[in-house]
Order: structure tokens, then C-alpha cells, then sequence
């Protein structure tokens, strides 16, 4: 952690106006409060952890304390992270300054899932865990405790057997497609293979207590004509609400739809589907080849949404009372199971490649070869690609990303209803008046437009930019052209749209029109002779950045040469190009 790290979060705190997800703060003015050890559970038992500052005021203006005795802070706050959590902690501990006042920084990793959850010692498990949400530490409850305990190795609940349940449970044409698509795709093992074997070796059917095979749970699910016989709840339900606070509308009207849909879970996904299509109306879409319809919600984000939600939800006895809900309203539709993500998944950083971790690792596996009903497919891929198809059909679509909630007991999918680049946005994105802007950087800015806070991760999920490296490139393309103002740096830099972005199309906009840089910089170097970077920033108004980008461009365009030290050095001297300065000299006093 870097003094300019530091810089980076109390700016974007006071600019934001209140705490973080991942940052408290805390006076501390008269020692170490005791409420630090929530925080520290919390943070440790959170995906990605947090920031713990101590010594400033928690108002929005987050003013230093002042008075504040450092050294002895740092050592209570060490101490109190060894002696009074279990398991002990160890965060990076530093004295910071803010505004010449010292503070006391503590950055809290999350624990591996093997050793959540963390607990304050003296209040006991039950009592003493944690967990961040929004701005402020909430206690876990009994079941969060005993899930977070649960999920210390890989769950195995989806391979138990059924009681109860015999081979007549299962969906007898099912099981003989599942088992002639194995035959086919692999005849060296299932060729010469009788069902039951086959059965028995993919754990479709499992031994009980007492030796009998039974159906396991995901043997069932994937495969069984009611697997509700035995799981009431582990089922859909659907609801179509009228208003956009789900209460009644004004003609006394509760719900538009209403259904509660069982099955297996390949019929479930099917059914599913086929509900919210029915609810959904049909829009216009304008791409480059003109205006089509589509559906408000692309079917295949919807198809990974529901399935998702069916094949990630938590099946430890505790859940098993919990279904997956589908809620539609006019602006939005939601579709939350319980369980939230397994392992070590962060929701900043859901569909990047290389990134997925099953709760339900049978599950999985058996639905890789079982189809669905009617369809020459399966039901899923098994490839961690199922959040990255949704981002991409919905982009495609022309639609915003889904946004995602994750709690330890459940996880939501949350897909607005509305067109990203709406004809009035795109309007907006041509009066901004900057050329050679990206699609993918159009998308951030209409996200940003909607009062999307975006950091390069977010960037990547929203415009299908898979490098790193080029989502910065392209995010601080936006900060040079002075269209996104940026607070924080590196992996903590967060962009929302600049002043000016917001005001064009609107009336201060005329009030207040954009500085022509072009100009501003011949100007400056017409009448001052050669400038470096920083004078030239410095003498328009601008920043560094923005002056490197307005430099690029006139020096593409032969209107200024580079003098002495290497291009883009702090050396680096820029004077206009003979042939501007010819024009210029020629040119009447009123044409400059």
C-alpha cells in the first residue's frame, strides 16, 4: 500500500459521500474502540476483505481527528487482531497521513473457506461472526454460521442418497437417453454397459445406510419424473407483478402470473423459460443493419439465468425448503436461489475466464449429458461460461450487464429492463462530440450516464473487453478526453462520467461550453515558444493526461514536433511544426 493508494480512497470517500463496502472508518479519538473487532470479522469473512481506517471523523466530510497517538493505535489494533478473533488475524498495518494528520490503516484479507468464519473470541461462534454489507457490519445469523461451515470442503449434499426413493422415481425415457448419449459419446466405457451399471458408477444411484442403492439428490434432480415427491420446495415459482414495488395496482390487480413449476430440473428450466416469454412483450432494436424486434429479455441470458440459479443453489438439508423465485416487474427481472457463491468467486469478478467453482460438483457433471426436453442440447456446459453467455447475449441485445447480489444464504440476478443505447443516448454519446471512441467505451459511458460507478473489472463484464491491459487503456482514453473523471489508482480506480459529460444536450451545457484544448495548446505554445507535458497542462487547466492526448493528436497531424529528451519523457518539449507557424504568421489577428 502506497501513500497514493491512500490518496486514491479518502478522495473516492469524500466523493462518494459515505463509507464503502470494503472500507470503514473510525474516529478512534479517544483509543481502539471495540467495535473494530466486528469490522475485522466482517472484512475477513467478506469476498475480497476490506480497509479499516482509524483517525478520521465517519461524516462525509471524513476529516481527520487530529490529536492521535499512531504508534500506540497500531499496536492495540495488531493486538487485538491476534488476541481476540479466532482464527487470528493478520492484516498489512500502516500509519497513513491524510491532510497532515496520521491515521492508522489496516488492510483485512479474506480468509480462506476453510477457516470461516472468523468470530470474535469472547462472544463465541454463535454470536460473534460478521459479514459486510453495503457500509456497515451485520452478525451472521445461526444458518449463515452453519453454511459458511458447511462450505470448508466441497460440499457433497447433491450426491446423498433419498430416502424413500427407489429406481422408480426416476424418469424411465430420461434415463435411457442419458444413458445412450454416454454410450455414444464415450463407447470404450458405456458401450457393453447395462443401465444400472451405468447408473450406479455416475452416482445416479447411490448406496444408503444400510448398502440399498437409492437415487442420489442430483441423481434425482437431473433425472426423476417428480423429484418434488420428496423435496416439496425444491421447485420454480414465477410471479409477474404489476407495479414496480410489487404491491397491488391501483384496480386491485395482485399478480399478472402466478405459477409454481416442478419437475426435474431439466423441465423446470424449460417451463421456466417458457413463463417469462409468455409475460414478455417484444421491442425494437437499431443496429447497423437497420431496426429489428427482439425480446425485452434475450432468451439465452434468461436460459443461463434460470439454470444457474437451479444447478448453484445450496441442497444442504438446511436449503431444501428455499426455491428458486423468479420475480418479474415492468423495469427489472430478478431471479434469486439460496446459497450465494461457492469458494473463492468474488461478484466483482464473475464471467472472466478461468473463473468458476461448483457447490454442486455431481450436479454438474450429470447435467453435462442429459438433455432437454425436446432440444438437440444440454442443459449445461460444465465450462464456467454460463455468466459470461448472459453478459454477452444481453450486450448483443443492445441491454445493459446483469447486476449481481450475493449473500452468504442466497444469490441474486438482477437484469434491468431498458436499452442501453436507446435512440436518446445515442444522441447524447454523437453530441459529445468526440471522434474515434470505441463501442466498448460507448457502453461504459452510457452505464456511467445511468450512474454506473465502473472499475476495470466492471469494464471488462459490460463491454466483452477481455484484456485487462485494454480496458485501462481505453478507461484512461476517456479520463485524457475529459468525458470520465477518475478517483483512486491502479486496482482501486474507480471512473463515473465528468460534468461535462452530464451536461451535454442540456441547457448549462450552452451556458458553459468545452474548452477547445486544440486551440488552447497552439495558443499557448504560439505565444510562449516550447513547453513541456506539465506546462502545457498547467497553462490550459488541464491535466497531465488530458494534455498527453491533445499533444498526440496535433503531433499526428504534423501541427507541433517534439524537441529534445525522448517522446513522452518529462524532457520531451513541444513547439509548433514550421508549416503551423507559417499559417500562423500569415494569418489575420481576428482568424487566430
Amino acid at each position: 500500500m502506497t501513500t497514493e493508494w491512500l490518496e486514491g480512497l479518502i478522495t473516492e470517500l469524500r466523493k462518494f459521500g459515505s463509507e464503502a463496502t470494503r472500507v470503514e472508518v473510525k474516529a478512534a479519538s479517544g483509543g481502539l474502540p471495540a467495535s473494530a473487532r466486528e469490522s475485522l470479522a466482517a472484512f475477513c469473512n467478506s469476498p475480497g476483505g476490506g480497509t479499516l481506517i482509524l483517525g478520521l471523523d465517519d461524516t462525509p466530510g471524513f476529516q481527520p481527528v487530529g490529536r492521535l497517538d499512531a504508534r500506540k493505535l497500531q499496536a492495540d489494533l495488531a493486538a487485538m487482531c491476534r488476541d481476540d478473533l479466532t482464527p487470528p488475524l493478520q492484516p498489512d498495518i500502516f500509519i497513513g497521513d491524510v491532510d497532515g494528520s496520521p491515521v492508522v490503516v489496516a488492510q483485512v484479507f479474506e480468509l480462506p473457506r476453510e477457516q470461516k468464519p472468523c468470530y470474535i473470541t469472547t462472544k463465541g461462534l454463535s454470536r460473534g461472526a460478521f459479514i459486510r454489507v453495503a457500509d456497515s457490519d451485520r452478525r451472521l445469523t445461526a444458518e449463515e454460521v452453519h453454511q459458511l461451515i458447511a462450505e470448508r470442503g466441497q460440499p457433497v449434499f447433491d450426491a446423498e442418497a433419498v430416502d424413500g426413493a427407489d429406481l422408480t422415481a426416476l424418469d424411465e425415457s430420461a434415463v435411457s437417453s442419458y444413458a445412450n448419449r454416454l454410450r455414444e459419446q464415450n463407447p470404450r466405457l458405456w458401450a457393453n454397459e447395462s443401465i444400472e451399471t451405468i447408473l450406479r458408477m455416475n452416482r445416479v444411484i447411490v448406496p444408503d445406510s444400510t448398502g440399498e442403492y437409492r437415487p442420489s439428490v442430483a441423481g434425482l434432480l437431473s433425472l426423476g419424473h417428480f423429484p418434488q415427491q420428496f423435496f416439496p420446495q425444491l421447485n420454480v415459482t414465477f410471479v409477474h407483478y404489476p407495479t414496480l414495488t410489487g404491491e397491488s395496482s391501483p384496480s386491485g390487480i395482485r399478480f399478472l402470473d402466478n405459477v409454481s413449476l416442478n419437475g426435474s430440473i431439466p423441465y423446470m428450466a424449460r417451463e421456466a423459460l417458457a413463463a417469462i416469454q409468455r409475460n414478455m412483450t417484444r421491442r425494437s432494436l437499431i443496429t447497423g443493419d437497420g431496426r429489428r424486434d427482439v425480446w425485452e429479455y434475450p432468451p439465452e441470458a434468461l436460459r443461463e439465468a434460470i439454470v444457474n440459479a437451479l444447478v448453484h443453489r445450496d441442497l444442504s438439508p438446511g436449503s431444501r425448503g428455499t426455491q428458486v423465485q423468479i420475480e418479474l416487474y415492468p423495469d427489472r427481472l430478478k431471479i434469486q436461489n439460496s446459497g450465494g457463491l461457492f469458494g473463492s468467486l468474488d461478484v466483482n469478478r464473475l464471467g472472466e475466464e478461468g473463473r468458476s467453482s461448483a457447490r454442486n460438483s455431481l450436479l454438474l457433471k450429470l447435467l453435462e449429458d442429459v438433455t432437454v426436453p425436446g432440444e438437440d442440447r444440454t442443459v449445461c456446459e460444465n465450462r464456467g461460461s454460463g455468466i459470461r453467455a448472459m453478459i454477452s447475449s444481453l450486450r448483443r441485445a443492445g441491454m445493459g450487464p446483469p447486476s449481481f447480489k450475493d449473500r452468504v444464504t442466497s444469490f441474486e440476478v438482477l437484469m434491468p429492463n431498458h436499452a442501453l443505447l436507446d435512440d436518446d443516448t445515442v444522441m447524447w454519446l454523437s453530441a459529445l462530440g468526440r471522434g474515434g471512441i470505441r463501442d466498448s467505451q460507448c457502453i461504459a459511458l452510457a452505464l456511467m450516464r445511468r450512474g454506473e460507478v465502473l472499475d476495470n473489472s466492471k469494464y471488462r463484464a459490460a463491454t466483452g473487453v477481455n484484456d485487462s491491459r485494454v480496458a485501462y487503456f481505453e478507461l484512461q482514453d476517456l479520463v485524457a478526453r475529459e468525458l470520465v473523471d477518475q478517483t483512486g489508482s491502479r486496482g482501486g480506480a474507480r471512473y463515473t462520467l465528468s460534468e461535462y459529460a452530464r451536461l451535454v444536450g442540456t441547457h448549462e451545457a450552452r451556458r458553459r461550453p468545452r474548452p477547445n484544448r486544440r486551440l488552447q495548446i497552439i495558443e499557448a505554445l504560439a505565444h510562449l515558444g516550447d513547453l513541456s507535458k506539465a506546462e502545457i497542462a498547467q497553462t490550459i487547466g488541464a491535466t497531465e493526461k488530458t494534455a498527453e492526448h491533445w499533444l498526440g493528436r496535433l503531433k499526428r497531424d504534423g501541427e507541433i514536433e517534439v524537441i529534445g529528451g525522448k517522446n513522452r519523457s518529462k524532457n520531451t518539449r513541444y513547439i509548433l511544426s514550421p508549416q503551423l507557424r507559417l499559417l500562423l504568421a500569415d494569418a489575420e489577428p481576428m482568424d487566430r
